[in-house]
């Protein structure tokens, strides 16, 4: 079955815009793996706008399922990583500045670098993905530096799906192939929701992990948490 790892950075977001620790980041983490989350995905980016750096610290010792944790590979980034260990890293080619990952890597022209870059985590004994979109020529990049998955940026996906859903997956069943074929792994994520989950898995039934936070902490605040998880995780059987 497919893991569903719940991103937590919109709670953070409640939480630093009153200052406090109202939600409580750690709970909240505790209570989604409670619930039935295979794990937690974190995305601290250098503002600290909503998942901070100590919060990463912090979860690192109470998480029981497993430790995702996102970014850009700056210098202060990747030592963090390597401080916490997590289980994951996955790697996404974000500005400091951006509201939220919007772009997969181009493999080709940052070889060199992510080829440095994913060779220490995976020395270090860390899952590593690449956040990657669908031209195969990237899947393929991806293969070559060295990568252990990749996670497939569906926002193309989610955008289409109520308008033609089958022209909305196609793309990303051919990338998902090539991906299996190169003997990578396989993720998701951006803009899922109960809406257009279920078929991209029925599409796609091999994906490894789903990292999903924004609709899932939205739909939390009409039918809770538990409820909320335990219908994202239907989706993936």
């Amino acid at each position: 079955m497919t893991k569903l790892s719940v991103n937590i950075n919109k709670v953070a977001t409640i939480r630093n815009a009153r200052g406090g620790n109202n939600p409580d980041i750690l709970k909240v983490a505790q209570d989604c793996e409670k619930f039935g989350a295979d794990g937690i995905t974190v995305h601290p980016r250098p503002d600290e706008r909503h998942i901070r750096y100590a919060d990463v610290l912090n979860l690192r010792p109470i998480i029981r399922t497993e430790f995702n944790i996102e970014g850009y590979p700056s210098k202060e980034f990747m030592e963090l990583v390597l401080r916490v260990r997590p289980h994951q890293v996955t790697l996404v080619p974000d500005a400091p500045d951006q509201i939220t990952s919007n772009a997969g890597w181009d493999t080709v022209a940052h070889e060199d670098f992510l080829t440095e870059v994913v060779g220490e985590f995976k020395e270090a004994g860390i899952r590593t993905s690449l956040f990657v979109g669908t031209d195969l020529q990237f899947i393929e990049g991806a293969a070559k530096i060295g990568a252990d998955r990749v996670e497939l940026y569906t926002e193309p996906y989610a955008a289409q799906y109520a308008t033609n859903r089958e022209a909305a997956i196609a793309p990303f069943v051919e990338a998902a192939r090539m991906a299996r074929s190169l003997g990578l792994g396989l993720n998701v994520g951006h803009d899922l929701s109960l809406e257009n989950l279920q078929y991209l898995h029925d599409n796609i039934p091999w994906i490894d992990e789903a990292s999903i936070g924004h609709a899932l902490i939205c739909d939390a605040l009409y039918l809770g948490l538990e409820k909320t998880i335990v219908e994202y995780k239907k989706c993936l059987i």
